[in-house]
């Protein structure tokens, strides 16, 4: 297994239904998805992106069609180069992709998160249930129609909710909202917690 630093770019050549997509940074394509799996496993049999680093979820909202993009961050351990690849998921209702888990073992944890955070199933997965939240839970809390501040949701012991009388109450995260900083490399543009220590500590700074 070996990999160049333009391995990549051959993807267009080898597969014409691949598209370049948009980036600020490292190399990215847009796939279809019933060419998925044949294009993830080309990259690590034939140009060295031999890691999964992440896969994660888009929701461009409800108005949208197509509604959700899957993404796959793939890495090459020789070269320590990045490719990207998106690909839409066909139902904007029940979201699915095709499961990664037969090209790599970490992609099990890595779509069970988008399964619980998005909704979206992965087709093959060997255990797909929620990663984060309880089973039954009802919603996907990073779609865009989830508020920032939670719903008020029943505790899943019954026992303990009838001891306590609690329930999960809606709360903001911790240091949100969140805000990012376009272009540059992938770790300028990470999201950063919008400084409101005003709220406790200090007054509120102008902001104009």
């Amino acid at each position: 297994m070996t990999a160049t630093p333009d391995a990549a770019a051959t993807l267009t050549e080898r597969f014409p239904q691949v598209s370049a997509r948009p980036s600020l940074d490292w190399p990215a394509f847009n796939v279809p998805v019933a060419q998925l799996l044949t294009v993830l496993r080309f990259l690590r049999d034939e140009s060295g992106f031999d890691h999964l680093a992440d896969l994660t979820a888009i929701d461009w909202s409800a108005a949208q069609s197509p509604r959700f993009t899957v993404v796959w961050h793939l890495f090459s351990t020789k070269e320590h180069t990045y490719v990207r690849l998106a690909a839409d998921c066909a139902d904007d209702l029940n979201p699915s992709m095709p499961s990664a888990t037969a090209l790599w073992a970490g992609a099990n944890w890595h779509e069970r998160e988008a399964y619980d955070m998005f909704g979206i199933a992965f087709a093959g997965h060997p255990d797909l249930r929620r990663i984060l939240m309880w089973d039954g839970y009802p919603y996907f809390p990073l779609r865009k129609d989830f508020p920032l501040s939670g719903r008020d949701t029943a505790l899943p012991d019954l026992a303990v909710a009838e001891e306590t009388g609690a329930a999960v109450k809606p709360a903001p995260y911790m240091g949100g909202p969140f805000v990012a900083s376009p272009g540059g490399t992938v770790e300028a543009a990470e999201p950063r917690a919008k400084d409101q220590s005003w709220n406790e500590r200090r007054e509120k700074p102008n902001e104009t």
